[in-house]
């Protein structure tokens, strides 16, 4: 049903005739059959969004011109979040057309176009294509946030079972040996298909982490935290292709943007929760209960997430899907070997990065559970989604590769002034990195997904995830070893950013830039093609 808004409201000095003349002549406008006129909205997110223009005689004389908005779009999921931008960008579009109207009656200089709005795509999505990315970000926020928790409440749970820095770095290293999972299960939504293998995923998320909720030392915790971290990433990664296959053209970076977003709601909620921590030696287990309670959300998720055209008419061919040998034969193995490159490289500084800076501000800066939920919440929410927002407008303006570039290098550098700063410094420095480091990730996972062809997308994402878990495993072990050396995180974590810093300048630029550019040329130079797409469902 459309959504209608309230109506803006004018009176102009002629008669009803006049200025139906005058709206049908400087407007993209047409009459319907009640005699409204409905004007479409250019570079409106999806079809069926307009504004209309309801005439009738004003009691003092001339004509009272009556504007509202209205959309079809409905979605399952985060509506909340899209909706009240689509009624800000109508409530612009309304105001333009009574504008125009009145300058077209009255006369005066003609109105500028409508603003639009920042953070919606410049290219219209079909109503299928929004609900699938809504409902891929919903998975996504789900499994992000289920992931999230053994990083931000590793003080708690270290303290909970008595270990040292040593023994929890090693701890969250073994839980990335669930890459293996996740190279098995990503690599198989090329031959099963990505709706199947999103929503299996999800479900392990859940489940792993209700074992997990209830472990009783620090092994099983961690045997369960395997099973959740290799589902998790076959998640993001299945739900990224996912998007990125069905976008439209002009719009790939936009939807992976969004699932960054969704995976920053999930890992926001898991930061939000960091006080239950504080409730006692078991506080840490009630967020991964509530994570486990997720699997009420999996039915609504299978209803409304569809398999990608591309994958469905690729299932209808004879064409030979996941072939490890075709990602690593020309022309794609020096794109591939360059990405695994960047991948191991800048995990070996990002996940001791993330999964250690809660420990690092309570042991080493003598914050507070509290107070690292502000830090977090302030240096992470309003700079991630600011990063997003423009590096969305710059990797489809400019191109992912010099994004990717500069942000990398300069989003590193700031990290690593974070681990070694104190005080004030600390919050700038953080938010810097954050907003850098968005917009580096966005402009990397982007031609990570677009740059192989979809009968090798999963596999190739997923050999690529094994060689960015490697990376992690690596500086996690050694972010955990060298603290006891060195006499802290701080500077530990700050060493390891050195990898980073030299992908950004010397490996990043080899890669092929994909913007302005359809899916399937950028992906496949080399035969057989993806076929034809069919007609969304």
């Amino acid at each position: 049903m459309p959504h209608v808004r309230r109506r803006m409201l004018v009176r102009l000095a002629a008669t009803e005739a006049d200025v139906r003349s005058a709206a049908t002549a400087v407007l993209p406008a047409r009459e319907e059959a009640d005699g409204s006129i409905v004007v479409d909205v250019e570079n409106a997110p999806t079809p069926g969004t307009h504004v209309r223009l309801d005439l009738a005689p004003a009691p003092t004389g001339g004509t009272l011109v009556a504007a509202a908005g209205r959309t079809d779009l409905t979605l399952p999921f985060f509506a909340w979040a899209i909706l009240p931008l689509v009624r800000l960008s109508l409530r612009r579009n309304a105001r333009h057309a009574l504008e125009a109207v009145r300058v077209e009656v009255e006369g005066g200089e003609p109105p500028p176009p409508p603003r639009a709005v920042s953070a919606l795509p410049d290219v219209a999505f079909s109503h299928e294509q929004a609900i699938l990315l809504a409902t891929a970000a919903a998975a996504t926020a789900i499994a992000v946030y289920g992931g999230a928790l053994f990083g931000q409440f590793a003080d708690y749970i270290a303290k909970s079972f008595g270990t040292s820095n040593a023994s929890l770095g090693n701890a969250l290293a073994v839980t990335r040996v669930g890459v293996l999972l996740s190279l098995v299960a990503t690599a198989l939504a090329d031959r099963r298909g990505r709706r199947l293998l999103v929503i299996a995923s999800v479900v392990g998320v859940c489940v792993t982490n209700v074992v997990a909720a209830v472990a009783p030392d620090l092994w099983v915790f961690t045997g369960a935290q395997v099973l959740t971290r290799g589902f998790v990433n076959s998640t993001a990664v299945v739900a990224a292709i996912t998007v990125v296959e069905e976008a439209p053209e002009g719009a790939r970076a936009f939807s992976t943007a969004m699932l960054g977003l969704a995976g920053g709601f999930g890992f926001g909620a898991a930061v939000l929760l960091l006080k239950v921590g504080d409730l006692g030696s078991w506080g840490w287990r009630v967020p991964y209960v509530l994570s486990g309670l997720c699997l009420l959300l999996v039915p609504k998720l299978a209803r409304h997430l569809v398999e990608s055209r591309r994958y469905r008419s690729l299932e209808t061919t004879a064409i030979s899907r996941g072939r490890v040998r075709e990602v690593l034969s020309r022309p794609f193995a020096p794109r591939f070997v360059v990405l695994g490159l960047v991948a191991f490289l800048t995990n070996v500084f990002s996940a001791p990065s993330a999964q250690l800076t809660n420990r690092f501000l309570q042991d080493e800066r003598s914050f507070s559970g509290f107070q690292v939920t502000l830090f977090r919440g302030v240096t992470g929410t309003l700079p991630g989604l600011i990063g997003l927002v423009v590096a969305i407008r710059l990797t489809e303006g400019r191109g992912r590769r010099p994004v990717a570039v500069v942000a990398l290098l300069l989003g590193t550098a700031c990290q690593m002034l974070f681990f070694l700063g104190h005080g004030g410094a600390l919050w700038l420095w953080a938010a810097l990195a954050i907003l850098l480091g968005s917009g580096a990730g966005l402009a990397i996972s982007t031609l990570s997904a677009e740059i192989f062809p979809t009968r090798v997308r999963a596999t190739s994402n997923a050999l690529l995830l094994v060689l960015g878990v490697a990376g992690s495993v690596v500086g996690l072990v050694l972010a955990g070893n060298l603290s006891d050396r060195l006499g802290g995180l701080g500077h530990a974590i700050a060493i390891l950013g050195i990898g980073s810093l030299l992908a950004s300048v010397a490996l990043v630029p080899l890669l092929p830039e994909s913007a302005g550019r359809r899916l399937d040329e950028v992906s496949d130079s080399i035969t057989p093609p993806d076929p034809p797409l069919p007609p969304m469902l």
